[in-house]
This record gives C-alpha cells, sequence and structure tokens, in this order.
C-alpha cells in the first residue's frame, strides 16, 4: 500500500490525471450533491492549471495542483500522531521543487498550514517523491491507496460511503475514460439524473466521446 515512504504504486502522470477525473466523475454519478463528495476535479482551475482535491468530512482532506510542470498533492490526516494544528513536519516541504510553491505551498485555498503528508512528481522524473526525515507515520497511506487506480478500491469505498454496491466492470470503464451512457449511469446510480452527471464532463475535463 503507498505511502510517502514507498511511492512505487502510484500511476506517472498522465495515469493519475486521468484517474483524479474518473473519480471526479464516479462521485458526480453517485452523489448529486456536489458538497458531500469525496472527490473533485477542476479542469479550469488557473491559466494552464487544473486542481483535484478529496474531503471525507471528518477534518481529512487532500489537495492536487496540475500543472506543465508536474504535479504536486499535500493532504492532512487529522489523526496521525504527531499532527499539531498549524505546525506541519518541517520535512513535508523540505524538498518541494520551487515550481509548486506559488501555486501549492502558499495557495490558501490548499491549507497547507495543516498538513500532515506531501508528494511530487515533475514531468521529467520517473518516479514519486516525498519529503525528508517524515514522522513514521503520517496518515497518507489511507488516502492514497485510492491514487494506486485499483477499481476495487472504488468498489469498497462507495459501498461504504454511498451505500451503493456498483460494478467493477463500470469502475473500469470510468477509468479508462469510455463515454458517459445513460445505461452506464443508470447501472452505477439508478436514482441519477444522466443529463445533471454529463453537464460536469467538461468542468472535469472528461471527454464525452473516446
Amino acid at each position: 500500500m503507498s505511502s510517502t515512504r514507498d511511492l512505487s504504486a502510484l500511476r506517472d502522470l498522465p495515469g493519475t490525471r486521468k484517474l483524479l477525473q474518473s473519480l471526479a466523475v464516479l462521485d458526480a454519478v453517485l452523489c448529486p450533491q456536489w458538497e458531500s463528495r469525496y472527490y473533485m476535479f477542476d479542469g479550469a482551475w488557473g491559466d494552464g492549471e487544473r486542481s483535484a482535491s478529496m474531503r471525507n468530512g471528518c477534518g481529512d482532506h487532500w489537495h492536487a495542483i496540475l500543472c506543465a510542470e508536474g504535479m504536486a498533492l499535500v493532504g492532512l490526516a487529522h489523526e496521525a500522531p504527531g499532527y499539531v494544528r498549524g505546525q506541519p513536519h518541517p520535512g513535508i516541504f523540505a524538498e518541494l521543487p520551487e515550481v509548486f510553491h506559488a501555486n501549492l505551498l502558499h495557495e490558501p485555498a490548499f491549507e497547507t498550514s495543516d498538513a500532515t503528508f506531501c508528494i511530487w512528481r515533475l514531468l521529467e522524473d520517473d518516479r514519486w517523491h516525498a519529503g525528508r526525515d517524515l514522522p513514521a507515520d503520517d496518515g497518507a497511506q489511507e488516502f492514497l491507496k485510492i491514487l494506486e487506480g485499483e477499481p476495487r478500491d472504488y468498489v469498497a469505498y462507495a459501498a461504504e460511503y454511498f451505500e451503493l454496491e456498483i460494478e467493477i466492470a463500470d469502475v473500469e470503464a470510468i477509468y479508462a475514460h469510455r463515454t458517459l451512457t445513460p445505461e452506464l449511469v443508470a447501472r452505477l446510480n439508478p436514482e441519477a439524473d444522466f443529463g445533471e452527471a454529463e453537464a460536469e464532463l467538461s468542468e472535469i475535463g472528461y471527454p464525452r466521446t473516446p
């Protein structure tokens, strides 16, 4: 399972972007009320930038910025041992590339003053990175698992959080960015409105056709 000490199971940058968009689409279908969703994606966050986020309603969250130089993600696991509000461990951002300072580290919307973990990957990198001298348990493991891109993890999350039993094949279809059809939406959530779900695709950046 992924942690800041072992990020080898995470996807590459294109795969991670695609996955983040897929998570947002699935949540949009399963939960029309956006304020109750875990996963969100903004395909037009800034000039040439996109953002993604997770909030579980219990005080834990992560925010990601995707830009031409790569991607960085900062998160808070509020039950992590050693977490002190407003005092991130100094090693979390110790080696964060300068390119992510303005759009992530110093971006007020990303709440970095309450972070317990941060990961990043530049376009030219062959792997993901985290800071140095990190705490033994920063809480990242629980919240990075979904980013390994295993459809069964989303199926388990949907059953627990939304109390919906969905088919792994339908999650695989969204993870593969297949066309969102009325039939697929109905299988995922019989109570969902296809028109409302489809209307969110442009904001997320999910393709309407293959």
